[in-house]
């Protein structure tokens, strides 16, 4: 597949964000159906021609996530069964990278989407489940010099400023008031995100802002995905040596 010529650094074009906007009007199936060779054309081919991109690239910044067309794009249509807004097609498009070695939807990751207001790129754990978030705080409560390093190097508070997600008002149980991790125990979510102008999307700057935030982010993923990904080694290692033990057991 071709990549962006070296005068428009993006796929994306004025007609994408024109297209966003028509949707968001018209959010109807009746109108996308007769024009979906147009969102086609103007929002899923580039949306694939990035994240192709960004499979080639992450095998350097990122070769723990998946980045492909099939796993990382979400589908235009909304799931609205559990919803009160019953409009049926989603008025962005994004797409995620998740990691290789987590179940889905477990881990951290990246992401980035594309709306007719805004270019939002981020990444990290947007919302973990209470064995997840457990896991992760753990993990802080032991390490937490790593995830203060993380959050106050030069790069990520540059784009970030600061991690970002809900907090509790007081600390998890079990937890003293005064641990030196106090600030970020009392996270719900952990992540990074920037919100940039929609225009973004069809300069020259898109792709490398995209990778460069990308890269930023990384090491907040990594030090999630540790706290996730140590506790299943473990658990591999204990099933292996019981599945021995038996194994010599049995020879008895």
């Amino acid at each position: 597949m071709a990549r962006p010529s070296s005068s428009n650094n993006s796929p994306f074009t004025s007609r994408t964000l024109s297209f966003l906007r028509s949707l968001k009007r018209n959010n109807r199936r009746e109108w996308f159906h007769p024009r979906k060779d147009q969102y086609e054309l103007h929002v899923r081919q580039p949306m694939i021609e990035v994240v192709e991109r960004l499979a080639e690239d992450f095998r350097a910044v990122a070769p723990e996530l998946i980045a492909s067309p099939k796993h990382s794009l979400f589908r235009i249509y909304r799931d609205t069964r559990f919803s009160s807004d019953k409009k049926p097609l989603k008025t962005h498009a994004a797409a995620v990278f998740r990691p290789r070695d987590l179940p889905k939807p477990q881990g951290a990751g990246l992401y980035f989407e594309i709306a007719p207001g805004w270019v939002w790129i981020g990444g990290g754990m947007w919302r973990p489940e209470p064995p997840e978030l457990v896991r992760l705080r753990a993990h802080i409560d032991e390490t937490w010099p790593e995830i203060r390093t993380i959050t106050r190097a030069r790069a990520f508070r540059a784009r970030f400023e600061s991690l970002q997600g809900d907090t509790m008002t007081r600390l998890p149980r079990g937890y003293p008031s005064d641990h030196p991790a106090a600030e970020f125990l009392k996270f719900r979510q952990f992540y990074g995100g920037a919100e940039f102008p929609a225009a973004l999307a069809h300069s020259r700057e898109f792709y490398p802002t995209l990778l460069a935030t990308f890269k930023a982010l990384m090491p907040l993923v990594r030090f999630l995905n540790a706290a996730l990904t140590e506790q299943k080694t473990e658990f591999r290692r204990q099933k292996t040596e019981d599945q021995l033990w038996r194994g010599f057991a049995a020879r008895r």
